[in-house]
């Protein structure tokens, strides 16, 4: 066996068992001395190659690298994991595609577009499920926080960068591939970014909407169920 194909095999070995994307720098890190990017990143697109055709692909995201399951055999993978997902309330997705579509933007924004208040528990909902953050504060009196999506929420999409998000009425739903860890993720998001923006009508507050603590939507039936 030659270096290069130890090297390849050492690649697949550590993407298989990471259970998360792995950076091409944690990759290079892996031999002594690191590896160049490029070859690694090189031999990366080689193994991707080598995979096509299985039901499991090499994916790169956001955050890195990593094997997932090609979206026609996702739905039988899911049987592995029967917990319900969990519900959200038409507001926490309405902010979230706000985010998405027009960040960074301020709490201010998002109320601008909604025609609504947004609660506190909207926005740690979204913060605690890890697909926003601040990322600074708009130069204005108060200097109010602004917000934007976060690597994690390019991963649950499948996404290597904004610049691979798709328009929002041409939305692709086999882009989102769900995590083995979390099945539910890739159509919360999903059901969040095809929620309108702007035809909301305006309401009194969000209260109704985001009853629960953590932002999230009491049993209703007017409440979708995001699988």
């Amino acid at each position: 066996m030659d270096d290069l194909s130890r090297i390849t095999n050492i690649l697949e070995a550590a993407l298989l068992t990471a259970g998360e994307p792995v950076s091409l720098a944690q990759l290079s890190k892996l031999f002594d001395p690191p590896l160049e990017p490029d070859i690694v990143r090189k031999l990366l697109d080689e193994l991707r190659a080598a995979w096509s055709g299985r039901s499991v692909e090499l994916a790169q995201v956001a955050s890195g690298w990593r094997f997932q399951a090609r979206p026609e055999v996702q739905s039988f993978i899911d049987r592995l994991s029967p917990e319900k997902p969990p519900r959200y309330s038409r507001a926490v997705m309405e902010t979230l595609a706000i985010v998405a579509y027009q960040q960074p933007v301020t709490r201010g924004d998002i109320e601008s577009i909604r025609g609504v208040a947004v609660s506190t528990n909207i926005v740690k909902t979204l913060e605690d499920r890890q697909w926003i953050e601040i990322v600074g504060h708009r130069e204005t009196p108060g200097h109010p926080a602004l917000y934007a999506t976060t690597k994690q929420f390019l991963d649950d999409l499948g996404l290597r960068s904004l610049a691979e998000l798709p328009p929002l009425a041409e939305l692709d739903t086999s882009h989102l591939l769900e995590l083995p860890d979390a099945p539910a993720k890739a159509a919360e998001v999903e059901l969040a970014l095809a929620s309108p923006l702007v035809d909301t009508p305006a309401r009194e507050s969000d209260d109704s909407g985001a009853a629960a603590p953590d932002g999230r939507a009491e049993p209703p039936e007017s409440a979708p169920t995001l699988h």
